[in-house]
């Protein structure tokens, strides 16, 4: 099987943290500990990139490991726990393949990590094996948004700036996007700068077609029901409310 080349790579990993700036009080933060607390450990983070949520986790005791494709996000992930003092188990590895020694109580893909996986089929894929390691009643929580516009096509565009704390440097990044209800992705074109003392010392440009996948409710729970899990519940945001109909943030739990 020929898996996609890994996407958060060179200036995209380097300027993630400094311009998504303080996630500390992002609400799947708490609500993803919540679950934890009622599923129980160990728990793996699908997609962990430089750790925002594994980091935290870890650092409050709690039994994580991560993994990601990416090798630049995992290194800046181990850059940080090293800073920490805290010592994460990361994996290297595409979530359509995935392998681990042990098994886990809880399986969080947050960030709507599923949806980079534009083939349906592909889904089904890594939801199995996911599930090949999930504990007998362990849980799989993944955030998703039905990023599909109420009238066909839609196109994005918006610009972030911010200075990394340690040195000054300041990164831009210029965001497009389109989204084609034929294939019900949506493609994306991406400038990255990195710029010092006022003057631009690095670019980047990043196109990709299908970039992300848009699932409404009713996809989404085919989506597990077909990988095999037993229960498939819907929640309205990073809440524990079922989700409502017109809900376009929600999370499905699922049981093995």
């Amino acid at each position: 099987m020929n898996l996609p080349e890994y996407e958060y790579k060179g200036l995209i990993a380097e300027s993630w943290d400094v311009l998504r700036g303080d996630t500390s009080n992002w609400p799947d933060r708490t609500f993803y500990l919540e679950l934890i607390k009622k599923y129980g450990q160990p728990v793996l983070d699908v997609g962990c990139g430089t750790g925002r949520l594994l980091l935290d986790y870890l650092a409050q005791g709690v039994d994580i490991d991560g993994v990601d494709n990416s090798p630049d996000m995992l290194a800046i992930c181990r850059r940080k726990a090293a800073d920490l003092g805290l010592k994460p188990d990361l994996y290297l590895k595409h979530i359509e393949n995935l392998t681990f020694p042990r098994r886990y109580r809880t399986v969080l893909i947050p960030s709507s990590t599923i949806q980079l996986i534009t083939e349906p089929s592909m889904v089904v894929r890594a939801l199995q094996r996911i599930r090949d390691f999930l504990h007998e009643n362990g849980i799989v929580a993944a955030s998703i948004i039905a990023i599909a516009p109420e009238n066909g096509s839609r196109i994005s565009e918006w610009e972030a700036k911010a200075e990394r704390e340690s040195d000054g440097v300041t990164f831009r990044r210029v965001a497009w996007s389109q989204y084609n209800p034929d294939t019900e992705t949506e493609d994306t074109r991406d400038l990255y700068q990195k710029i010092v003392d006022g003057r631009v010392v690095q670019e980047e440009r990043h196109e990709r077609l299908s970039a992300t996948r848009s699932y409404d409710q009713a996809q989404a729970r085919a989506l597990f029901e077909e990988a095999g899990y037993r229960q498939v519940d819907l929640l309205s945001g990073f809440t524990f409310d079922p989700a409502q109909p017109d809900d376009r943030l929600f999370v499905v739990i699922a049981g093995k």
